[in-house]
């Protein structure tokens, strides 16, 4: 399709639309140059032109083609560990400080946009690591209810543990004989998960003592990043502590009711 072609016929709303009502996906949330940009290189690489419309009656009609195009808009990458200085600071400084501050109850800890669980099991074992003194009850949501199934099983690849340090790993994972590794039964206790939408969810205000939102707000518009920040804010615990990926900020930080405790790693006051 030519640029004067495009200029007068402008598919990507129409596109969008589809998607919306075939997957539930809203895709004018996100920041379009991104996205369509990936969206194009995608059916480009898999049928050789980047026919938005052609594609959505390629989606409406194929099964196949669909779970393959959410496996790659959903952007389904985590891994065990992963960011390993953020975990460092949560077993060192975070999740004592909630024990020595927070309720007598089990600390509510939710993994917003958790993939297919690595971040939320990961939580679990430094739960377990931190001591008799600590307990959690631990909920994971995301979008796609194909990763939230995988999560459930609790099953990774060795890729998937490649930063994982080693005797923690043993203490809180089996490997398999297909060279996997399983979450032992004490890890899966501790986590449940949940589909649900981040830009639809109204969680419970000041239900949450740490929430991690990590690495899922990249191709957002900031209006719909900061009006994701104000909500999952909300759902805190005075004293509560917001954890956002290793390339994000919560802009406005401060109006919010937030102050940096570490890098990416945010309190909230009062």
């Amino acid at each position: 399709m030519s640029i004067a072609e495009r200029t007068a016929h402008d598919p990507y709303p129409e596109f969008t639309a589809g998607l919306r009502r075939l997957t539930g996906i809203d895709l004018d949330q996100y920041k379009r140059p991104q996205m369509e940009r990936r969206i194009r290189t995608w059916i480009t690489a898999r049928h050789g032109d980047d026919d938005l419309l052609a594609e959505l009656r390629r989606l409406r009609a194929d099964d196949e083609e669909l779970d393959a195009f959410l496996d790659r808009m959903t952007i389904n990458v985590s891994q065990l560990w992963r960011n390993p200085e953020q975990w460092e600071r949560i077993g060192r400084d975070v999740l004592p400080d909630l024990r020595a501050a927070g309720p007598a109850r089990p600390l509510r800890i939710w993994s917003a946009g958790c993939s297919y669980g690595a971040e939320a099991y990961t939580l679990a074992a430094h739960v377990l690591d931190a001591g008799p003194g600590v307990r959690a009850e631990i909920v994971g949501t995301d979008i796609d209810n194909r990763v939230v199934a995988r999560a459930r099983r609790g099953i990774f690849s060795d890729a998937d543990a490649r930063d994982a340090p080693r005797d923690a790993l043993l203490r809180h994972f089996e490997q398999t004989t297909d060279g996997t590794w399983a979450a032992r039964p004490a890890l899966r206790a501790l986590v449940r998960f949940e589909q649900g939408d981040l830009l639809r969810v109204r969680p419970r205000r000041e239900h949450h003592d740490l929430i991690l939102c990590r690495n899922t707000v990249i191709y957002f518009t900031e209006e719909v990043r900061d009006a994701l920040h104000e909500r999952l804010v909300e759902a805190l615990r005075p004293g509560g502590y917001l954890i956002v990926g290793a390339t994000e900020r919560v802009a406005r930080a401060a109006d919010l009711g937030l102050e940096p405790t570490h890098p990416f790693t945010y309190r909230k006051v009062g």
